[in-house]
């Protein structure tokens, strides 16, 4: 993050919610993945910017704790937590919950929140986002994996 001496470096909250397909370890790690991914493209976030995140699920899901799909990406320094929401009769099941604090020169105005899948019900008022190529999509998260990848193979090659 570059600011100018003009604009200041503030903490915002970017929330998203999405839904996975069913309660298993890569189901979880997949749709958390994909809504993380969302919300870096959309608001341009950098992993060195990003304070801390809480994920949430709700009490159906628990094969896997979502923040692992954060370390997968690369977010290896952001403090993660993982907690179970509120078992409100009725709510919406299956759903992963995150709140990122971002350290930003954006405006509040100007944070793009992501609800997707079964979980755009949640807050229809801000899903603003274009309709979403998933194929698209799991390319990008493929490439960042990868390039993860290669950084952990140089750590360990420069560290033996």
């Amino acid at each position: 993050m570059s600011a100018s001496s003009s604009e200041s470096v503030r903490c915002r909250g970017v929330r998203g919610a999405t839904t996975a397909d069913g309660n298993t370890r890569e189901e979880i790690l997949q749709a958390t993945r994909q809504l993380l991914a969302l919300m870096i493209r959309q608001n341009g976030i950098e992993p060195q910017d990003v304070a801390s995140a809480i994920f949430t699920t709700t009490v159906d899901l628990n094969a896997e704790f979502p923040a692992l799909a954060a370390r997968q990406l690369g977010w290896l320094d952001v403090a993660l937590l993982c907690t179970h929401e509120l078992d409100v009769p009725g709510s919406l099941r299956k759903c992963i919950r995150v709140m990122l604090h971002w350290n930003t020169t954006k405006a509040s105005s100007e944070i793009v929140h992501v609800y997707v899948k079964g979980a755009s019900v949640l807050r229809p008022d801000l899903s603003r986002l274009p309709p979403v190529d998933w194929d698209e999509l799991e390319n990008w998260i493929d490439e960042e994996l990868a390039v993860q990848a290669r950084h952990r193979q140089e750590k360990q090659s420069g560290t033996t």
